[in-house]
């Protein structure tokens, strides 16, 4: 039992790496505010996490969101600014995993494998969303979750 379990587990990382230029592009997001947004491909030529896009800073949700393919699975984080009830300027890393219900199976698998190791590569995500369509998503959403 415990063999298969090592088994079963060898199997959960689908092995796909990350490329620096990802990880680097994260940080800018974090640090310097360079992007309002990232999304993130799997690359399955070179097995390896990719950047697909960014969004300028002044790029809104709804630009981000039209970004994301309707029939394919990605990996993205949104920096959202945002006021509190105290009216304090306040902003949260929302990483979230879009694998809608029309994809199909292999790249579900994939993006579904991969994403634990992604995410541990970037540091500093306050939130996850796990989203299947548009509506798990909704700005309303991430105002929920940050609050």
């Amino acid at each position: 039992m415990a063999f298969r379990m090592g088994v079963g587990g060898g199997n959960a990382s689908s092995g796909m790496g990350v490329a620096e230029h990802s990880v680097s592009t994260f940080q800018e997001l974090q640090r310097k505010k360079v992007h309002r947004y990232v999304i993130f491909k799997i690359d399955e030529k070179k097995k390896e996490v990719v950047v697909e896009k960014t969004g300028g800073p002044a790029e809104s949700y709804d630009d981000f969101t039209a970004s994301l393919p309707e029939n394919d699975c990605r990996y993205a984080v949104f920096d959202f600014d945002f006021v509190t009830a105290e009216n304090c300027q306040k902003s949260k890393i929302f990483f979230i995993a879009w694998s809608p219900s029309v994809a199909r199976i292999r790249p579900k698998m994939l993006y579904a494998t991969s994403k634990d190791r992604f995410r541990r590569e970037l540091q500093g995500i306050h939130y996850e969303i796990q989203a299947t369509d548009p509506t798990e998503m909704e700005l309303e959403v991430l105002i929920d979750r940050a609050n």
